[in-house]
């Protein structure tokens, strides 16, 4: 596979500044996340690393070969979209196959039938191969969408939210599968998601995005134990970070404005009064929605726990986030 790089990638389109001089390296092997809300640029991004955009400033290099001027198909890589973006007129085996038979690829006919079947196999479409791709339901679709792009063998894989119009239990097998299928091949991948457990359970990577700018690329546990602002901290983590004022229990250090608590951060038992607002029972643990002060709280207990709507549990924060007027995190 290939290392991606891109440098100072600068793009607008009119007054609106899309991507603003983002400066990162897609290590060679890795599984590496977007993360941001609408707007932040993800989509952009992945367009410039394929061809369909070009930067107005800036570069990207793919296994160490500048871009400039290349179309999607000289870089080689293999996009999957949000759309289905089929062959309506093909079945589901002619869309598997027709990167394939591609005359840069030329594959021979027993190694399509096998990656086909084998691609399908793993999707769980294997019983729609002769189906026409109209005939298919939208998570149908988009399997083979996906399929498309993992039966070829490109320099870097680009996926845009491919697992956003699946059910939820075919997208948490799809996680598995396509981390596993990932790390078996040593394949380059980047991806586009707002979904947070996908960018935990994938990614060895996370980009976060906020509004064109590139905040903060590290690891999910890096960027979750050690974000730059309260912007990164809440990408990641469910419940979501708790950002309070700085002096809701005292001791804050100099300059802090905010403090963030993870759930884990919140010590139960001890400390100052909250008020138990609502119980959600979720099976392997349960959350609490307290009120402290005037403030709303979620955090996490036993899975058993006997705490009720109206009762009284003491709290106190454990190593917390101080942030400072801005957002950004105080050390």
């Amino acid at each position: 596979m290939a290392e991606v790089r891109l440098t100072g990638i600068t793009k607008t389109f009119g007054a609106t500044v899309a991507l603003d001089d983002v400066t990162m390296t897609v290590p060679d092997g890795s599984f590496v996340v977007l993360l941001g809300p609408t707007g932040a640029g993800k989509t952009t991004l992945l367009r410039m690393v394929s061809g369909l955009d070009t930067p107005d400033r800036g570069g990207v290099q793919i296994d160490g070969r500048d871009m400039a001027g290349l179309t999607p198909a000289q870089r080689n890589v293999a996009m999957v979209f949000q759309q289905y973006s089929l062959y309506p007129h093909l079945t589901v085996r002619q869309n598997l196959e027709f990167p394939l038979k591609s005359p840069i690829l030329k594959t021979p006919q027993p190694e399509i039938d096998r990656k086909v079947g084998q691609i399908a196999e793993v999707l769980q479409i294997s019983h729609k191969l002769d189906n026409k791709a109209t005939a298919l339901s939208g998570g149908e679709m988009q399997r083979v969408s996906i399929g498309r792009a993992l039966v070829r063998n490109p320099a870097v894989f680009l996926m845009d939210e491919p697992l956003s119009s699946l059910d939820a239990k075919l997208r948490a097998d799809l996680r598995i599968e396509l981390k596993s299928i990932q790390a078996e091949r040593g394949a380059t991948l980047l991806y586009v998601t707002h979904d947070q457990i996908e960018a935990m359970t994938m990614a060895t990577h996370v980009g976060v995005l906020d509004r064109g700018k590139l905040v903060q690329f590290g690891s999910p546990r890096e960027i979750y134990e050690n974000p730059v602002s309260i912007y990164a901290a809440s990408r990641l983590g469910q419940p979501r970070i708790n950002v309070l004022p700085a002096d809701v229990f005292g001791g804050a250090p100099a300059r802090a404005v905010s403090i963030g608590l993870r759930p884990e951060m919140i010590v139960q038992g001890e400390g100052e009064e909250s008020f138990v607002q609502r119980v959600e029972h979720l099976g392997d643990q349960t959350r609490l929605h307290l009120r402290f002060r005037s403030h709303d709280i979620v955090t996490v207990t036993d899975a058993h726990t006997e705490l009720k709507s109206g009762d009284i549990l003491r709290i106190r924060p454990h190593n917390p986030f101080y942030f400072d007027a801005s957002g950004a995190r105080l050390a």
